[in-house]
């Protein structure tokens, strides 16, 4: 057994708490603190045993120099003993313990199996209703439960019950050598240009190596993550998933194994594996279970011997969504149809990078998709393919950028154009002579608001006629983090939220927001999933009046908002009316937008 208790009768202590509590001595076999991925060997010469000293009842501070306070007073008056996690040694045999859905469900940790007691840590120490449970599912055991850091307790949980950190780290650990690392890229590259058989020694450390890679990916996906970072510095190797649109650290293989992890990943993408000085792109197919995983793959070399390597997760079935789930209010359904059924002109979607801005001219050209629409895309790259449209894709390698697509889409007689995106003059150009000549256009622009793309279209050089004369609307996005529906709970907002808003907070006295209070469902973060927020520009008489006398975005932005347009700001709140999301999210992504 790992661990071993015993009776520790100090006579000449006189202390009545120690004889009270009985002190219990955890003898522990040396090995990793439960920060690192997996158990490293004992020096050479180390005791077997360490020895670690803790108090069930009250617990002196001497005793717990490292342990704050307050969780020394909580024990006390819980009268359980207080323990660090970093001194316990955690294997899969102490993993098994406790069932994983037992575990998430009821984020308890086992730490030890104790003459018949099965000693574990709460995320929550007042759960008793678990410790309830946990009684009567494993009737086997008495349940002691001992206090420990909250938050030490969660990442564990987290780590080595949601994320395989055990698995992780003993693959880590198999592919490390005893004396060096090979370099897997130097392996994987002499077997793909000269066709050569690897040794069994090489065949097996690259079954390592894509067996880690594909747990990592494979957990990013269980995850939802939208983006795998691969950072790799000089005395690191970094792991990152973006979830919900916020990058989480996750278990990294070590520095020592980056070059093989880079290695492997480039080669599945189709990269030349020799080449670090310059960007390249790629695509990977994953099989995870019954579900096949695209993975578009960019690598960038940095300053140092550094490197970037990320991978975005595309789904078909996140982009095949209705206007409903992508987030749009019910009057602005109504306005977007309108303005996809009509016969030509130029829609622009503006936001930054990651905004989901694909997602809805995905989900605009989809219900326009049928027998009697021709529609043709020119996208850099083409991330996912609808059948029924005819899809380009952007390969400046040949010289094939926007503009020279565009012009050979219109020799086709398409109905509906969809440009990937206007970022020049030519291309902006080229986009408004065909919504002049009868087709309807949609395409993206990288700009703050809705009004700013009316002066941004001028700036490139688009003559403020053409713009007047073509341009139909322009829907500015944002996309905010949803409240998690297992743990959402409301409280009274209170008259700073209210005023940010630029709202009277007598009028909402006796209002009731939401947020999310962090379950297992949610990883604890009290979001789950994302919506968007818009703000929709519709091109009328008076505003196109504004933009030929090269009016300022700022006045646009007036003249749109008293005739109704709702900024992103307002959209947002309306979602915070309705619980969706929360105001501190709608203020993170409209720290620009007046109230």
């Amino acid at each position: 057994m790992l661990f071993r208790s015993k009776k520790n009768h100090d006579a000449a202590s006189g202390d009545p708490g120690k004889d009270a509590g009985k002190d219990v001595k955890l003898e522990l076999e040396r090995g990793a603190p439960l920060e690192e991925a997996a158990p490293t060997p004992r020096a050479k010469g180390a005791p077997e045993l360490e020895q670690a000293t803790y108090q069930s009842g009250p617990a002196e501070p001497e005793t717990h120099e490292d342990i704050p306070s307050h969780l020394i007073s909580l024990g006390q008056s819980m009268g359980m003993r207080v323990v660090r996690l970093k001194d316990y040694v955690f294997t899969q045999e102490v993993k098994d313990l406790i069932d994983r859905d037992y575990a998430l469900k009821y984020q308890v940790l086992p730490l030890a199996r104790e003459d018949g007691k099965l000693v574990v840590a709460l995320r929550d120490p007042h759960n008793f209703q678990a410790i309830d449970d946990l009684e009567n599912i494993y009737s086997d055991f008495r349940i002691e439960q001992v206090i420990a850091d909250p938050a030490d307790v969660g990442d564990a949980i987290e780590r080595y019950y949601r994320n395989d950190a055990l698995l992780v780290g003993q693959l880590m650990e198999d592919a490390r050598k005893a004396d060096e690392i090979r370099q897997a890229e130097e392996v994987d590259a002499e077997a793909e240009i000269t066709g050569t058989s690897l040794s069994p020694e090489d065949a097996e450390d690259a079954g390592r190596i894509k067996q880690l890679v594909d747990l990592i990916l494979a957990n990013a996906y269980k995850e939802r993550a939208s983006d795998i970072h691969f950072e790799s510095y000089e005395n690191e190797f970094r792991v990152r998933f973006r979830i919900d649109g916020v990058c989480h650290d996750r278990e990294s293989p070590g520095k020592s194994l980056k070059n093989a992890v880079v290695s492997r990943l480039k080669l599945m993408a189709g990269m030349d594996l020799a080449e670090y000085r310059i960007p390249q792109d790629g695509r990977i197919a994953l099989r995870v279970g019954d579900k096949n995983l695209d993975f578009r793959v960019s690598f960038l070399p940095a300053f140092g011997g550094g490197s970037s390597l990320v991978l975005r997760l595309l789904e078909s079935s996140s982009v095949m969504r209705g206007l409903e789930e992508i987030g749009f209010m019910t009057d602005n359904i109504e306005i977007f149809n309108e303005l996809i059924r009509k016969p030509n002109g130029i829609i622009l979607l503006t936001g930054p990078t990651g905004s989901g801005k694909t997602t809805t001219l995905y989900s605009a050209v989809s219900v326009l998709n049928n027998v009697d629409t021709k529609i043709i895309t020119i996208e850099n790259p083409v991330e996912y393919q609808i059948e029924g449209i005819n899809q380009m894709q952007v390969n400046d390698d040949i010289g094939l950028g926007f503009a020279q697509g565009l012009r050979t889409i219109l020799r086709q007689a398409p109905d509906v154009i969809l440009v990937g995106e206007i970022r020049d003059k030519e291309t902006a150009e080229i986009a408004v002579t065909a919504a002049l000549t009868g087709h309807l256009v949609f395409s993206t622009l990288h700009t703050n608001d809705a009004p700013g793309a009316t002066t941004r279209l001028i700036e490139m050089g688009v003559a403020p006629y053409m713009v007047c004369s073509s341009l139909q609307a322009v829907i500015a996005q944002r996309l905010v983090r949803r409240i998690c529906k297992e743990c959402r709970e409301a409280y009274p907002a209170t008259a700073v939220e209210i005023m940010e808003f630029g709202k009277d907070p007598e009028m909402f006295r006796d209002v009731m927001l939401y947020r999310g209070r962090g379950c297992d469902y949610c990883s604890h973060t009290g979001y789950r999933g994302r919506t968007a927020v818009h703000e929709i520009m519709v091109m009328t008489d008076e505003i196109r009046d504004m933009v030929m006398d090269r009016r300022p975005a700022e006045v646009i932005r007036v003249l749109a908002r008293e005739q109704g347009m709702r900024t992103l700001r307002e959209d947002g709140w309306e979602k915070v009316r309705l619980g969706v999301t929360t105001t501190t999210e709608v203020l993170r992504i409209t720290q620009g937008d007046a109230a």
